[in-house]
């Protein structure tokens, strides 16, 4: 993976540290549901949308947009948005805190 750069300054950091960046946009209202809905099988932009409750099209889009300039969602012309093997590398990360989630929570 290379140096990634993002077109929007990062909330809260003046540093740009790349744990900063990643906190910013996951923590963007929608993102870490697409990445869930992507973290099993490639999905066009009308499916992914109707998984995140008709999310509306110019968010989903932003959405997409910033994940696809961070390399961690791609778009196939055939099958449509996926994550890429840095997104599925953080799909497992977040994983952790699924399960550690689902514990805590009982």
């Amino acid at each position: 993976m290379g140096k990634k750069t993002i077109s929007q300054p990062v909330r809260g950091s003046t540093s740009g540290r790349p744990i900063m960046v990643l906190l910013d946009v996951l923590g963007q209202r929608w993102t870490l549901r697409i990445l869930w809905e992507l973290r099993g099988e490639p999905l066009s932009f009308r499916e992914l949308r109707s998984r995140c409750d008709q999310l509306s099209p110019t968010v989903l889009n932003e959405r997409i947009k910033k994940l696809r300039e961070l390399e961690i969602v791609e778009h196939r012309e055939a099958t449509g948005y996926r994550l890429t093997e840095a997104g599925a590398e953080l799909g497992e990360k977040l994983l952790g805190l699924y399960d550690w989630s689902e514990r805590w929570w009982v």
